[in-house]
């Protein structure tokens, strides 16, 4: 069974306070003895309360003034470094905490313009958000680039460093191809064994070229996302006078001085010159019977 957490309030029943007193007191002095225990340190508690005539000592008066002794001898600056009271305690965990969510805040804000540009990319309108919301993510827009730009830069370095790896490898293993053919030739070996050779060099650079085809495509994959958030950042600056033109009302168009003769063709004035009125019929009077004769 979970222990109950207690509310750090006064007691104000009187017996159920002096019960939870003289428990805490016995806990408190049990702390302090394992303290020097453990630590070997010099320690003392001295505690006052209604309901003793004398204060509770502890380890014992002669110890107590020794401690107390020792703790005068020491600078004024030492002695208050880490004094505090209970409105300077509670301060500084008001600070802490103001802190705590001060950094909470800018993280929630990171991810909140962070699923903005995301949703933006796959083609949701940016209409609606605030002159913060789009400094904002700006501000995200440019971190994410400054990302692409040091990732893009890890992967040509490791291009390079692979090629000339691959590099490397090719040139030792031509030499040792070199080395075998000549040993073939020398002992008179058939062609078969070099053909092997061959197919083997050649396997070996087809690897080599696909390696290489990997690498490009995926440097080709980052600078595509990488003009793709330029743009978006472009759309951005633009955004504000763009939005007020997709605003804009359309304008009003005025009436024709003789709205019958109009240009255009709807409903039954658009007729081709061969139907008659009945749109079953594309001719104006049904084929004969035994279809038509054309010479």
């Amino acid at each position: 069974m979970t222990r109950k957490k207690v509310k750090l309030t006064y007691i104000t029943n009187d017996s159920a306070r002096k019960a939870t007193y003289k428990k805490r007191k016995k806990g408190l002095m049990k702390k302090v003895s394992e303290l020097t225990t453990l630590c070997d340190i010099d320690a003392c508690a001295i505690i006052y309360s209604p309901y003793d005539s004398q204060p509770e000592i502890w380890p014992s008066p002669l110890g107590v003034q020794r401690v107390l002794a020792q703790f005068k001898t020491m600078p004024e600056m030492e002695q208050s470094k880490k004094m505090v009271n209970q409105e300077t305690f509670l301060r500084q965990r008001i600070n802490k905490a103001q802190e705590q969510l001060k950094k909470q805040k800018k993280d929630n804000r990171e991810k909140e313009m962070a699923r903005v540009l995301f949703q933006s990319l796959t083609g949701k309108s940016l209409q609606g958000l605030t002159l913060s919301d789009l400094t904002d993510l700006g501000w995200v827009i440019d971190q994410h680039l400054k990302e692409l730009h040091l990732r893009m830069k890890n992967i040509k370095e490791e291009a390079v460093k692979s090629q000339n790896q691959v590099q490397g490898a090719q040139g030792v293993s031509a030499a040792a191809t070199e080395h075998r053919m000549a040993a073939m030739k020398s002992n008179g070996e058939g062609s078969s064994s070099n053909m092997a050779m061959k197919n083997g060099e050649e396997g070996s650079n087809m690897q080599h070229a696909s390696l290489n085809r990997q690498v490009f495509d995926h440097m080709h994959n980052m600078e595509a996302m990488q003009l793709q958030m330029i743009q978006m950042a472009a759309h951005k600056q633009q955004n504000p006078w763009f939005m007020d033109m997709m605003n804009a009302p359309p304008p009003t168009p005025l009436p024709h001085p003789d709205h019958h003769q109009h240009m255009g063709f709807t409903g039954e004035d658009m007729m081709l010159p061969f139907a008659d009125h009945n749109h079953n019929i594309m001719w104006p009077n049904p084929p004969p019977a035994g279809g038509f004769n054309f010479p």
